[in-house]
């Protein structure tokens, strides 16, 4: 039996999460901070939560023991999927009444018992978040009531839209239908349907008489607006027939697709900004090598050789990886095998590029155990981690490659000692073109490909990935694989 509740460890933490939200904080910090500072009040050896869209879940934070978990997908169709969105919102689990591969996993790392709660908002479930306990303890029903409690907290956090959902597809923002309006001639709202209440988050009584809470386009027009917390409404208008002036107005959530739009347009400049470099080194050497090949040394020959195929070598990866982020196929069209995980990361090590191989230190177990996956794509995986860590850190400092075996999982990370990525970061860097912020864009260029073929390649095996902030500096990007 788990001793009593910590209430006022709980209160206490409890306010400094609200202490973040008014002082402009929102999504993964918040969370993540939530159930760090709520972990040693329910006595929990770890606490995750789960974040739950159309097509499955993804662990997008977790704490203590159960850390590992953190970038953890779960499929629809898994079995323990399908207990977590059905039965009672809050419940008491024993792993061993899981039947799914993450049984498995929790126990492998000691935990046997599980509280958890749905977070739903209007009939539909957004997450779920767990509490997790080792064997010998028997939570009840104080943690059963404030798991559930703080489950419809992060719930009130996605219907603020504060920083969440991490994930686009979110269930609730794919359940919304279009916002729809009646105006009089003033501009004044005579109707607010179910979804506007959703959309815009004014409830009918605060919308009603009230002037419409963004611009109204001309009849038959369509414009696009930016409302004060960042999303976009794409806003069309007609009139309706009758003495008595009236509009209808329908509006929609098009945050998404101005993402695309902007991640599209990020695409082409970066591209060609990467293109056209490696493109005009490599001619401007051509053209000395063409014009000047007479009155050049050997050496110097040699040295315009040497530097086109370096460029081309740049030029083959970064098309490569164009090519990769298209094409539908990859690991999973193969049976996955067990392979000698320490053996293939040394293999995949000699073929990095001189300036990266000379700032690894390379750590490995001489019992590593086998890997169950695809071993040829483990030199993408390694190439690009290994590339990550070594834009964002200083010209010149290590880079760590370790390994390990956790249970049912054998894992390997990449360690570096360069900028930290930000927790509210550490999903969206896996997105395809995304790069950070502005400033980091000019700072550190690339195509914004490489984290992104890394999941996709892991998670085809079964796997997954994840980045953290490491403790003393620096940014961990972990893989985990099943044990062959």
């Amino acid at each position: 039996m788990p001793e009593r509740i910590d209430f006022p460890a709980l209160l206490a933490g409890h306010t400094v999460v609200i202490e973040m939200i008014n002082a402009g904080d929102a999504g993964l910090p918040v969370l993540t901070q939530l159930l760090r500072l709520t972990q040693p009040a329910l006595r929990a050896s770890g606490m995750a939560f789960v974040e739950f869209g159309p097509t499955g879940g993804r662990v997008i934070a977790a704490t203590g023991a159960a850390e590992w978990a953190l970038g953890r997908p779960l499929a629809a169709d898994d079995p323990d999927t399908v207990r977590l969105l059905s039965g009672p919102r809050v419940s008491q689990v024993r792993v061993t009444d899981l039947s799914g591969k993450l049984a498995a996993e929790l126990a492998g790392s000691g935990l046997r018992r599980m509280v958890v709660s749905r977070a739903e908002i209007g009939g539909h479930t957004v997450g779920s978040l767990h509490a997790l306990y080792p064997g010998d303890a028997e939570p009840g029903a104080e943690q059963q009531g404030v798991i559930a409690y703080l489950a419809s907290c992060v719930a009130h956090m996605y219907g603020d839209q504060s920083g969440l959902p991490v994930h686009g597809d979110g269930p609730v923002v794919a359940a919304l239908a279009d916002g729809l309006a009646v105006v009089d001639r003033d501009g004044y709202v005579r109707l607010w349907n179910p979804a506007a209440v959703q959309v815009i988050g004014s409830t009918t009584d605060q919308a009603l008489n009230r002037p419409l809470p963004f611009p109204l386009p001309p009849a038959g027009q369509v414009r696009d607006h930016r409302l004060p917390d960042g999303r976009w409404l794409r806003i069309t208008s007609g009139d309706l027939p009758g003495p008595g002036a009236l509009r209808v107005v329908t509006f929609r959530d098009i945050t998404d697709q101005q993402r695309r739009d902007h991640d599209r347009e990020l695409f082409v400049a970066v591209t060609s900004h990467e293109l056209r470099t490696p493109v005009t080194v490599i001619k401007g050497y051509a053209d000395t090598l063409t014009d000047h090949w007479e009155s050049l040394t050997d050496g110097d020959r040699r040295q315009a050789a040497r530097v086109i195929g370096q460029r081309a070598n740049e030029l083959a990866r970064l098309v490569d990886r164009l090519l990769s982020s298209a094409a539908e196929t990859g690991p999973a069209d193969e049976p996955p095998t067990p392979f000698d995980l320490g053996a293939a990361l040394r293999a995949a090590v000699v073929d990095l590029p001189a300036e990266l191989r000379h700032r690894l230190t390379l750590r490995l177990p001489v019992d590593l155990p086998k890997a169950l996956g695809h071993r040829p794509s483990l030199a993408t995986v390694l190439t690009e981690l290994v590339t990550n860590a070594g834009k964002y850190s200083p010209p010149g400092s290590p880079i760590e490659i370790t390994a390990g075996v956790d249970g049912q999982l054998v894992a390997f990370r990449v360690s570096d000692r360069g900028i930290s990525i930000r927790p509210e970061h550490v999903e969206r860097a896996f997105d395809r073109f995304w790069q950070g912020e502005s400033g980091d864009r000019r700072g550190y260029p690339g195509a914004g490909l490489g984290l992104y073929l890394v999941r996709r390649i892991v998670e085809q095996q079964n796997g997954w990935v994840s980045l953290r902030p490491r403790t003393d500096g620096g940014t961990v990007a972990e893989v985990r694989l099943p044990r062959g």
